[in-house]
């Protein structure tokens, strides 16, 4: 939901990953234990190796307010992950003679825009056309209010459609959010109920299930984000997001789920295959993600402040999950250290070595800058003692001293460093430098 200039780390960031049998727990748990006492990352992690989990680790709270600390049992949201849940069910009921995948959707949204051509597979490999509605910049003034089936079905037809359907692919929080609905008047019953009748009790996941109001008394997590402190996130009212992002669940469960969806226990292995296969970019509800000579399948996820992944090897046995409610650090890197410690890579302890400067210190850096290289203006700024970045039309982030002139950002992976003589400054991200002039 929320963006940062230039993340250029996306769907590939597993690549660097190999397979052992063992691994070193001791190190790994030192790698937490840096992020844990620099307050870095509240969330959780499991590993299960043939079905058994054999690391799990949390970290931070699930309430920072109260200072109720999260458990392997607390329960976050997972964000997209939910449409790999989602297209899950649709493939049960597809097994079940109750749908098709090259059915046309125009008999259950016919205010949409090319009803009549676009199929249910389209939805799912998110070639429908159909708008996103998550991109829209007033979508984050109204995503906490209740709606209506037929309020978000004529939010998603009002916004129209992008490109002919079939003629490529487009990620699309509309698509599932559609096929949600079509799952409840297939089957007749709400999908909080299809989740549990389906997947949750037939494989056990005892702490999985379509969101609701977040309540910390039930284990439940807050999200946040880190701005000299955490602050608690908006919350998006899940009849929003449904099948398309409305699930919490918990790493363990996700791993357990992983292994079942994989082992045939929740669909057919045929239909696993199509899941998998990927006509240009995406699979059904999952997305390769290679490693070495190996190669993955799993899902990501944001919502609110909270950011998720899980993925399966299957050649290996292995599963793997993160959830996060609160990163002031890259979880991508996270993920690379857990893998790694498993498929017996070398990664190092992450150290954390920041300076402090005075709101006097920082005037040197403030002003607009920008650049001929991209079409974006970035404003340096002090806030509540903190210098601050902010991209054209994007969310102002915090940025750490981490010597004279030099600032990271590291949950993006972005470093400024400054020339206050010459007045520039170099923007660093995913090895490319970027130069700024003070204007």
């Amino acid at each position: 939901m929320k963006r940062y200039i230039l993340i250029l780390l996306a769907l590939g960031f597993m690549s660097q990953f190999a397979l052992a049998q063992s691994f070193d727990k001791a190190k790994l748990d030192q790698y937490f234990d840096a992020l844990e006492t620099n307050n870095r990352f509240f969330g959780s992690v499991a590993v299960s190796l043939h079905g058994n989990i054999i690391y799990s680790r949390s970290l931070g709270y699930a309430d920072f307010e109260s200072g109720q600390k999260a458990n392997n049992n607390s329960k976050y949201r997972i964000g997209s992950i939910s449409k790999t849940f989602t297209a899950v069910l649709i493939i049960k009921a597809v097994e079940e003679n109750r749908l098709s995948l090259d059915q046309t959707i125009d008999s259950y949204f016919p205010n949409i825009k090319n009803a009549e051509k676009i199929t249910i597979e389209q939805l799912l490999r998110h070639r429908s056309g159909i708008h996103n509605f998550t991109s829209d910049e007033d979508y984050l003034s109204w995503c906490t209010t209740p709606k209506t089936e037929k309020e978000m079905t004529d939010i998603i037809a009002a916004k129209g459609s992008d490109f002919e359907p079939d003629s490529k692919e487009e990620y699309s929080n509309s698509n599932f959010v559609l096929l949600t609905y079509i799952l409840e008047k297939t089957y007749m019953i709400t999908y909080a109920d299809l989740v549990q009748k389906y997947i949750a009790k037939p494989i056990g996941l005892k702490n999985t299930r379509l969101g609701t109001t977040i309540q910390p008394q039930n284990n439940e997590c807050y999200s946040y984000s880190f701005s000299g402190d955490w602050k608690k996130e908006m919350e998006t009212d899940i009849s929003i997001p449904l099948g398309a992002g409305g699930i919490v669940s918990t790493p363990e469960d996700l791993v357990k789920f992983s292994d079942a969806l994989f082992a045939g226990k929740l669909i057919k292995m045929e239909s696993l295959e199509q899941m998998k296969s990927v006509k240009y970019h995406y699979g059904m509800g999952l997305f390769p993600i290679p490693f070495f000579d190996k190669t993955g399948y799993g899902h990501t996820g944001g919502i609110d402040g909270f950011s998720s992944v899980f993925s399966h090897f299957g050649s290996d046995g292995i599963s793997y999950a993160m959830i996060s409610n609160g990163t002031n650090f890259s979880n991508n890197d996270i993920s690379i250290a857990v893998l790694s410690a498993f498929f017996n890579k070398p990664f190092e302890i992450p150290t954390f070595k920041t300076i402090q400067l005075t709101d006097k210190d920082l005037e040197v850096y403030l002003g607009e800058y920008s650049s001929q290289e991209l079409p974006i203006k970035i404003s340096i700024f002090i806030e509540n003692h903190l210098l601050m970045a902010q991209g054209t039309g994007q969310l102002a982030f915090p940025l750490e001293a981490t010597e004279k002139d030099k600032f990271k950002f590291v949950a993006a992976g972005i470093e400024l460093e400054f020339n206050t003589i010459e007045k520039t400054m170099t923007l660093k991200q995913g090895g490319k430098d970027f130069s700024f002039k003070k204007e």
